[in-house]
Order: structure tokens, then C-alpha cells, then sequence
């Protein structure tokens, strides 16, 4: 090979590489160009929506669903007065970079298209401002019931109308059951008079068992509004013998990946543990225990310091989606704000409507009260009265002389209240199960706006109650 040819191809080579730099240089350019002429055309049309994200089911049934916005830019702070929730609903909302999501306090109501619109969205890096909106259906709601029958009892999930109810579980004996948002728990009893707890999905397929802390009875059952947490109280096949647990508290999760893991149990350091009433503390992991020896107390299975909140008789509720606890004193009911311990006295009815009976807290600061008017030691009549904060009552339910409130319950947006009513009670015979009712019970659903009866369901234990019934 001769000098000049190899000198010929090493200088075709470099005029091509030169040229593959240039135009490699003149496309990177240009895409520059384009990529600061997009960003200027963005920046100069505001943010944009990209996505929306919401699940209707889980906003009625839960409170702190979500709907969150993305867009096309990183966001400036977006501040609560900016958004407006129609119909009304409270919320809290946050910002993190091209997302802004609003958060709501309580459950939203059934079968209502709600709008969110958030003004004055602009980017961090400035341009104009951007109104963003989204409006959204949510579903009927769904709840279950449980209907005791001679030959075995069963739990229906049902809506509102009441002629749709679907069987999900049946047992020979059961005692109780609650719903989470993604399980069912059902207490049953077998032939011996020992309790199990069987955890299965909402539509009652794939049934496993929960250990339980030994061989006995379980009361009480409950769950926590969020997440898929329970907690009942435990006595002892073998009670009245040396060292056997009466009325113990129990947490347990139904998550499968830890519902095989032994149950956690709950005392109260330094002080009487069996419980006579307790409840889960919305939005937190504390739990409010009543013992026998009358103590209210605030613990928290995560170790904190137990908060010792004097002396109670009842706890008669919490309202949901907040940290209000209506318990009755030896002088009378108290609301107790338990993220302070500040206690708080109920505004007093018209005496003319009757002795308060319970009194039922709900998260705008209302409650539901069930009074009676008594000659001597007969009822003469039971009404249910929606009380504000300055006192003034206004009735959404009257129960017959001959029937029976046992329980009143209110559903998790506040939308409903559910009224357990033993019709003819002198002639309505008692059940032999461990947490004897009634043989005939209905579940009456009112909307508490109006005070219209929405449907009677035949049953009790509605899954919108946090407590089993108490007689």
C-alpha cells in the first residue's frame, strides 16, 4: 500500500468525522431550540392537567381518601382557600411537584357527584394562572347486616334499598362480625362454647382462621376506621381458676401477611386491665380503655405514657373522623377531646323531651341523643333528638311505646344514623346465643337532613356500627 493512499483515506476520515460533528451539533441545536420553545409555550399556558386520580368506593367508606391532580409543571404551593369541595367537605390539600392532592377529613356521601376546583394554579418557575377542576360520581353505598336464623345465621352485604341482599358468610352460631376496607371478621362460636375469629374477603371467598390467644370467648369486637386492624376483649374457657384472663384486651391485624401472628394484648400499667368498654381512637393508634375499676384510660400499643382520664361509667361513643369521646360520668355525659384530655360539658335539651338516655357524638359537633319520658317506671315514649352545640333539638326518630331502642349507630360520613329497634319486645323471645338479642330485630336508616326514613332492614349489627350491640 502506498504513503499517498493511506494519506488520501486518513484525510477522508477526519472530513467525515467533522462532518458528523457539525450535524451532530446542528440537531442537538435545534432540539434545543424546540425544548426551550416547549418550555416557553408551557410555562406561558400555565400548569395543565395531566392525570386525575381518585377511587369513589374507598372516599365513601373511609375518611383521608385522595384525589389527587398532576400536571405538566413543578407547582407553587397551593394554599387551602384556593380550593373549593362542592358539596361542602372538609379537606386539607399539599403540593409536591407536579402533584397537588386534596385530602378529605370524612367519608363522602353515597350517590353524590362532588366537584373540586382549584384557582390560581401557577408553576414555580412564574407565567400565568390556572384554574384545575375535577367532578366525580360516588357509588350507592353498600353495607352488611347479620340476620340469626334457626338453622344457621347468616351476613348479607345490601344497599340502601334493601331488596338486593347477597349472602357472603353463614355459620351455625355466629356472634359478631365487622368490616374493614378489605375484610370481613366474624366472630362464631362452635359446640363447645369456644370462639373463633374467620377472616375473609368482602364477598366472603378465601376463609382463614385468626389464632386467638387461647381457648375461649371473645367480646366486644371492633375495628379501626383505618387500615385493617382489630381488637376484642378475651376471657378464658377455664375462668374462676388460678391465673385464667377475664376480659382482656387483644389487637390483632387481618392483613394476611400477619394474620397468623399471635394477638397483642393491651394493659393498663400499674392498674386494673380488664375492660369493661373500649374503643379505637380515629386517626391515631391509641386506644380508650374503661377497666372494671371504673379508671378511663388512653393508651398507646406503641409505648407512649398511658394518660389517665379520671372516672366513667359508659363510653357511649366517639365521633367518627375525630377525636371526640362522649362518656357518661357518675353526674351526667362529658365530651372529651383526647388529643388534649380538655373536657367539656354537653349543652343541656329542653327537659320537656324527655331524660337523655345516650348521647351519640358526630365530627361537626352535633350530637344524637335518645331520650325518654318516663311515669314512674314506664316509658311512655323513646325519641331520638339531633341536638347542635347551643342545645336546640331536632327529632329524627320515635320508637313506639311497645317496641325497644337497643342501639343507635351513625354511618361513617355522617350522612345516615341506623336505629336498632326490637319490635313488641314484651313478646319478642331472647336468642340462646353468648350475646343474646331478640329473635325479631330491625335496622332503621334515616338521613339525618331531613329525618326520612331511607329503608327498615330486617337484622342488626349494621357494618357501620364500631361496637356489637349491648343489651
Amino acid at each position: 500500500m502506498s504513503t499517498d493512499a493511506g494519506t488520501r483515506r486518513a484525510r477522508t476520515r477526519r472530513r467525515r468525522s467533522r462532518a458528523f460533528l457539525v450535524a451532530f451539533a446542528v440537531v442537538i441545536a435545534v432540539l434545543g431550540v424546540v425544548g426551550l420553545a416547549g418550555a416557553a409555550v408551557t410555562t406561558a399556558q400555565g400548569p395543565r392537567v395531566t392525570r386525575v386520580s381518585i377511587d369513589p368506593d374507598a372516599a365513601v367508606n373511609a375518611a383521608g381518601s385522595r384525589l389527587i391532580f398532576t400536571t405538566t409543571q413543578s407547582l407553587s404551593h397551593v394554599q387551602p382557600d384556593q380550593v373549593t369541595v362542592t358539596p361542602a367537605a372538609a379537606f386539607t390539600v399539599d403540593t409536591s411537584g407536579r402533584s397537588v392532592g386534596v385530602r378529605f377529613a370524612l367519608p363522602l356521601w353515597d350517590d353524590t357527584e362532588y366537584t373540586v376546583t382549584i384557582s390560581g394554579v401557577t408553576g414555580v418557575g412564574g407565567g400565568p394562572a390556572t384554574n384545575i377542576t375535577k367532578s366525580f360520581l360516588t357509588p350507592p353505598l353498600q353495607s352488611y347486616v347479620l340476620q340469626r336464623a334457626t338453622g344457621g345465621d347468616t351476613v348479607f352485604r345490601t344497599d340502601l334499598a334493601g331488596d338486593a341482599a347477597v349472602p357472603v358468610f353463614t355459620d351455625a352460631q355466629i356472634e359478631d362480625f365487622r368490616a374493614t376496607a378489605g375484610y370481613l371478621v366474624v366472630s362464631t362460636m362452635d359446640a363447645e362454647g369456644h370462639s373463633h375469629l374467620i377472616v375473609t374477603d368482602l364477598d366472603g371467598q378465601n376463609p382463614r382462621e385468626l389464632p386467638l390467644p387461647g381457648e375461649g370467648t371473645v367480646t366486644n369486637l371492633q375495628s379501626a376506621d383505618r387500615g385493617n386492624l382489630i381488637g376484642y376483649t378475651f376471657t378464658d374457657a377455664d375462668v374462676g381458676s388460678a391465673g385464667a384472663r377475664a376480659s382482656v384486651l387483644f389487637t390483632a391485624s387481618l392483613t394476611e401477611s400477619q394474620s397468623s401472628e399471635e394477638p397483642t394484648q393491651v394493659t393498663r400499667t400499674g392498674g386494673e386491665s380488664r375492660v369493661d368498654d373500649w374503643r379505637f381512637v380515629p386517626g391515631t393508634d391509641s386506644l380508650l380503655m374503661l377497666t372494671y375499676d371504673g379508671a378511663l384510660t388512653l393508651v398507646s400499643p406503641s409505648g407512649g405514657a398511658p394518660v389517665a382520664l379520671g372516672n366513667a361509667v359508659a363510653i357511649t361513643g366517639i365521633a367518627r373522623g375525630s377525636t371526640t369521646v362522649v362518656v357518661e360520668r357518675v353526674d351526667g355525659p362529658v365530651a372529651i377531646d383526647l388529643s388534649t384530655a380538655q373536657e367539656t360539658a354537653l349543652p343541656h335539651t329542653d327537659k320537656a323531651l324527655g331524660q337523655v338516655n345516650s348521647v351519640i357524638p358526630l365530627a361537626d359537633g352535633q350530637t344524637l341523643r335518645v331520650l325518654a319520658l318516663l311515669d314512674g317506671f314506664t316509658v311512655r315514649s323513646t325519641t331520638v333528638h339531633l341536638v347542635d352545640q347551643q342545645g336546640a333539638a331536632r327529632a329524627v326518630l320515635s320508637v313506639e311505646p311497645k317496641d325497644t331502642l337497643i342501639e343507635t349507630c351513625v354511618s361513617p360520613s355522617g350522612r345516615y344514623a341506623t336505629f336498632l329497634v326490637a319490635p313488641d319486645a314484651v313478646d319478642n323471645a331472647y336468642d340462646g346465643h353468648q350475646l343474646p338479642l331478640p329473635e325479631k330485630l330491625q335496622t332503621h336508616v334515616v338521613s339525618l337532613a331531613d329525618g326520612k326514613e331511607q329503608v327498615a332492614l330486617t337484622g342488626f349489627d349494621i357494618s357501620w356500627c364500631q361496637t356489637p350491640p349491648r343489651v
